[in-house]
């Protein structure tokens, strides 16, 4: 058996920071979006930007999805060692309650 210890409060802060990161990738638009000539001075840059903003969604969209799978699993990993936390705990009260001498168990 091997010792293994899962920071819980740092798992549901990774799951919270990463679930915020997912919300601004999903509602940030392009920052090069509406910028023309006028703004970049040539049409070689617009084009360029342009460029880069369809790119942009694609890949946007699938870092998106994979900060969403991640921030699901980090919860349910926290919840998880909770529970398991939660039933051992539960075990060894039930252990120590039959020990001779506390009051559980034959004396």
């Amino acid at each position: 058996m091997s010792d293994q210890t899962a920071d819980l409060a740092r798992i549901k802060e990774s799951a919270r920071s990463i679930s915020k990161i997912h919300k601004e990738f999903t509602q940030s638009a392009n920052p090069a979006d509406g910028l023309g000539v006028s703004v970049l001075g040539e049409k070689g840059l617009v084009d360029v930007f342009d460029d880069f903003g369809d790119n942009w969604r694609v890949h946007r969209q699938r870092l998106a999805d994979e900060l969403e799978k991640l921030s699901k699993i980090l919860t349910t990993a926290s919840k998880a060692y909770e529970d398991i936390d939660h039933q051992l705990a539960e075990a060894l009260r039930g252990t120590d309650s039959k020990k001779p001498g506390t009051g559980g168990g034959p004396k």
